[in-house]
């Protein structure tokens, strides 16, 4: 470790890269952790956390893990690159970030067809029988998730640990790698699955809120032709709201990753910058909306935010 020394010749956009990630790291820990923490106590003063709550809090725990690490990756590669090509750091934080990548995006997506599940109204058979038994289903859509990161994990461990690190970089800059070297048949059938399960996790958060936009408009179809309203109606448009939101932001997310695969042979430019903040700045954003969405976070947030005006004011 004693050639682990920080390098001088550090560009202008590595230095802002390293800012931007150092505050979006921050933000979204803090964020992520709010939501720990209440969950957590509410699971000990309830004895027991309902299934959405379960998701939230798998969902948080792996966003503060993934942002700690790939702040500490981007850290050692752009300040003291020396000490990141010491094996096995660069193996261990380049398996542990694709875990934790694809274990966020599995989980969101699970997020999003439970609450399609909880939140959409079909009379078919097969749906009816997903409503019934979600709650039990839950804890093996979770634990299906962590295996199958798991197993991408362990593709990209085995593969770092034959390539030259030197010309293989992966960055998590929002859940993908860069690759700054031709990828020949070694490389593909890891790079295939995992961009498998990007698109998986993509279509089936696609999946889960149009078949909330069709529950929606049918719902209001039979409240206009029964000239009446309630409380379902405005619970349903709320929520459905939030759900257009949460796809929003995952478009943009999706977009960016095929703006930066297109760009990942090209020298730092803005263009590229920009993309890294805008994927760097996902797990902060998608988690603020989660926390707005649900009431409990909600009201417990900004009952917490006037008391940290209040120490900010006495100081």
């Amino acid at each position: 470790m004693a050639a682990c020394y920080s390098q001088n010749n550090v560009t202008s956009y590595d230095n802002m890269d390293i800012l931007v990630i150092t505050l979006q790291a921050f933000a979204g820990t803090w964020i992520n952790g709010f939501i720990i923490s209440v969950l957590c106590m509410a699971w000990v003063k309830k004895k027991s956390l309902n299934s959405n709550e379960k998701i939230l809090l798998f969902l948080g725990c792996c966003r503060v893990l993934y942002l700690c690490i790939a702040w500490v990756s981007s850290f050692l590669q752009e300040i003291y690159p020396l000490c990141y090509q010491v094996q096995p750091i660069p193996r261990i934080l380049t398996a542990s970030q694709s875990f934790l990548n694809f274990t966020n995006l599995w989980v969101s997506a699970c997020l999003y067809v439970f609450y399609c599940i909880k939140i959409a109204n079909f009379r078919h058979t097969f749906f009816t029988y997903l409503k019934a038994n979600i709650d039990r289903m839950v804890p093996w859509l979770l634990l299906v998730s962590v295996l199958l990161s798991l197993v991408i994990g362990i593709l990209i461990y085995e593969v770092a640990q034959e390539a030259q690190f030197g010309n293989f970089d992966f960055t998590s800059l929002g859940n993908l790698w860069k690759l700054s070297i031709r990828v020949d048949e070694h490389f593909f059938p890891v790079f295939l699955a995992a961009s498998l399960g990007f698109a998986i996790s993509f279509m089936a958060v696609i999946f889960s809120a149009f078949l909330l936009l069709f529950s929606l408009w049918r719902h209001k179809l039979r409240m206009q032709t029964n000239s009446m309203k309630n409380h379902s109606m405005d619970v349903h448009i709320k929520a459905i709201k939030y759900i257009l939101s949460f796809l929003f932001i995952y478009t943009i997310n999706f977009t960016c990753l095929v703006l930066t695969l297109a760009y990942a042979t090209k020298e730092a430019n803005p263009l590229v910058f920009l993309l890294s903040v805008v994927q760097y700045a996902f797990p902060a954003v998608h988690s603020l909306i989660l926390i707005f969405s649900n009431p409990n976070l909600k009201k417990t947030l900004l009952r917490a935010l006037p008391c940290v005006r209040c120490k900010v004011c006495k100081r």
